[in-house]
C-alpha cells in the first residue's frame, strides 16, 4: 500500500468497509492527530498578534485604531494564503505540504521575535504581522488533506475534530500569554516557546504521515469547484461562523480594554474563554450534523447566534461587563458549533451532485471527493475574510461611536441574511418539474436531499 521509504499509499479507498476496518481507520486517525499538530500551532502562529497587542503598552505608541488595523492585516493575509495552501496538497501531497507549511512558521515567529520592542516603527510591526499571516494557510491545506483520508459517513466528525484541534490554538496562545504576563514576562518569552515547537511539529509530520497519491496531480479540482455555485453559497455561510470564531478571537481582547477599561492581564484572563469552549465544541457540531443533517443544525445554529447578538448589543449600550462577557462566550460556543456543521455540509452537497449527474458508486464517492476538497480551501479562505470584516467594523464602530455597538447590529444583520441563505438553498423543499408535473428525477431527488448533508 505504501511505496517504501517514500511514505506514498498508492491505493485509498475507506469507503470500503473491510478496506476501512482493516487497514483504513488506522492510517486516516494517525494521520489526522498529526494535521491537528501541525495546524494547531499554524492558529497559534495566525493569531499570535491578537496577544502581542496586549503586550503593546502606551511605550509601543501604537493607537486602538492602528491595533485592530495590524490584526485585520494579519486576518487578511491568512484568508488570501489558503487558496495556494489548498492547490499545494494535491502538488505536494499532504504529508509533504504539511511538513513544509510547518516549517514556514518560523519566519513569522523569528521576525517577530526580532522586532518585539518599543521604538519599532508602526510599518515594520505591519509588515511582520503580514508575515504571521501564513500560519492561517494551514487550515486550508490540513482539511483538504483529511477529508480524502475518511468515508462521508465519518466526515463530520473527522473534519470538525481536525478543525477544532486547529481552533484550540487560539486560546492556548491566549492562556499561555496569559501566564507569561501574569509572571511579568515579555513578548519575546512567548515567541521563544513557539520556536522550538514549530521544529517538532515539523519533525513529526514527517516521521508519521503520509501522502495519497490519488490526491495528487489534480489541481484542476480547485478550478472545477471555484466554478461551482455552492462553493461560494457555503462561502457565504462560513463567514458567518468561522468568520465570526476568527475575527472576535483578534478583537475581544481589544474591546475589552478600549470599551471596559481592562487592563491588558485582566483582559487575558477573559479572552481564552470564549475561544476554547468553541473549539472544543466543533466536533460535536459536526456529530451532531452527521446525525440530523448539517443544513438543519446550520440554520437554528444562526437564529441562535443573531439571539445572542442582540443581547450583545443591548449589553454594550448598557455597558455591563458580566453580560457582555457571558454572552460573547456563548457567541463563540455557537460559532463553533456552526464551523462544524457547514463543514459537515460540504461533502453531502458535491456528493448529491455527483448522484444528479448520474454517477453511481467508486464513481460519484469520487467526483465528491474531489470537489468537496478543494471547495474546502476556498470556502475556508473567503470565511477567514469574515474575521477581516470584524476587525474592520469594530476599528470604524470605535471610531465613528466609541464603541463597538455599531460593528454588532452589522453582525445581526448578516447571520439573518445566512439564514435566509440556509433556508432557501438547502432547506425549501423544490420538485423539478415537467409540462406533466413534478419530475422523478436524480435531480430532484437530490434537491430534496439538501437537508441531510
Amino acid at each position: 500500500m505504501t511505496v517504501p521509504g517514500r511514505r506514498w499509499i498508492q491505493h485509498w479507498d475507506p469507503e470500503d468497509e473491510t478496506f476501512w476496518k482493516k487497514t483504513g481507520e488506522r492510517v486516516a486517525r494517525r494521520n489526522l492527530f498529526f494535521s491537528v499538530l501541525s495546524e494547531h500551532i499554524g492558529f497559534s502562529v495566525w493569531t499570535l498578534w491578537s496577544v502581542l497587542v496586549l503586550f503593546m503598552g502606551p511605550e509601543y505608541g501604537l493607537t486602538p485604531a492602528d491595533k485592530f488595523l495590524l490584526t485585520s492585516v494579519v486576518t487578511l493575509v491568512g484568508a488570501v494564503v489558503r487558496v495556494p495552501y489548498t492547490f499545494a496538497v494535491a502538488v505536494f501531497g499532504g504529508r509533504n505540504w504539511t511538513i513544509i507549511s510547518a516549517g514556514l512558521l518560523l519566519v513569522p515567529t523569528v521576525a517577530a521575535f526580532a522586532v518585539m520592542e518599543p521604538g519599532t516603527s508602526f510599518s515594520t510591526f505591519l509588515l511582520v504581522g503580514l508575515l504571521a499571516g501564513i500560519g492561517g494557510g494551514n487550515f486550508a491545506s490540513s482539511m483538504t488533506n483529511i477529508n480524502a483520508f475518511f468515508p462521508l459517513r465519518k466526515k463530520g466528525w473527522a473534519l470538525g475534530l481536525n478543525a477544532g484541534g486547529g481552533n484550540i490554538g487560539v486560546p492556548v496562545i491566549q492562556l499561555t500569554a496569559l501566564a507569561i504576563i501574569g509572571a511579568g514576562g515579555g513578548p519575546r518569552v512567548l515567541l521563544g516557546i513557539y520556536i522550538p515547537l514549530i521544529l517538532v511539529a515539523a519533525v513529526l509530520a514527517a516521521r508519521f504521515m503520509d501522502n495519497l497519491a490519488s490526491v495528487k496531480n489534480d489541481t484542476g479540482a480547485a478550478k472545477d469547484a471555484a466554478r461551482d455555485g455552492h462553493t461560494w453559497i457555503m462561502a457565504v455561510l462560513y463567514i458567518g461562523t468561522f468568520g465570526s470564531f476568527i475575527g472576535y478571537s483578534f478583537a475581544f481582547g481589544q474591546v475589552l480594554t478600549t470599551q471596559f477599561g481592562r487592563t491588558p492581564l485582566q483582559a487575558a484572563y477573559l479572552t481564552f474563554i470564549g475561544p476554547l469552549l468553541g473549539s472544543l465544541i466543533r466536533p460535536l457540531g459536526g456529530r451532531l450534523a452527521d446525525r440530523y443533517g448539517g443544513a438543519r443544525i446550520t440554520l437554528w445554529n444562526f437564529v441562535a447566534m443573531a439571539a445572542a447578538t442582540a443581547v450583545l448589543v443591548a449589553a454594550s449600550m448598557a455597558k455591563s461587563l458580566a453580560l457582555f462577557v457571558a454572552v460573547f462566550v456563548a457567541l463563540f460556543v455557537l460559532s463553533g458549533l456552526g464551523n462544524g456543521s457547514t463543514f459537515k455540509m460540504i461533502p453531502g452537497i458535491f456528493q448529491n451532485k455527483a448522484l444528479a449527474r448520474g454517477l453511481r458508486g467508486e464513481e460519484a464517492v469520487a467526483y465528491g471527493r474531489r470537489l468537496s476538497g478543494a471547495s474546502m480551501g476556498l470556502i475556508g479562505a473567503v470565511g477567514a475574510l469574515g474575521g477581516v470584516a470584524i476587525n474592520l467594523a469594530f476599528r470604524q464602530s470605535f471610531l465613528s461611536v466609541g464603541s463597538g455597538t455599531g460593528a454588532f447590529v452589522a453582525f445581526l444583520a448578516y447571520y439573518a441574511v445566512c439564514f435566509a441563505v440556509t433556508w432557501a438553498v438547502y432547506l425549501r423543499r423544490r420538485a423539478v418539474r415537467t409540462p406533466d408535473g413534478p419530475a422523478d428525477t436524480a435531480e430532484a431527488k437530490s434537491r430534496l436531499s439538501y437537508a441531510e448533508v
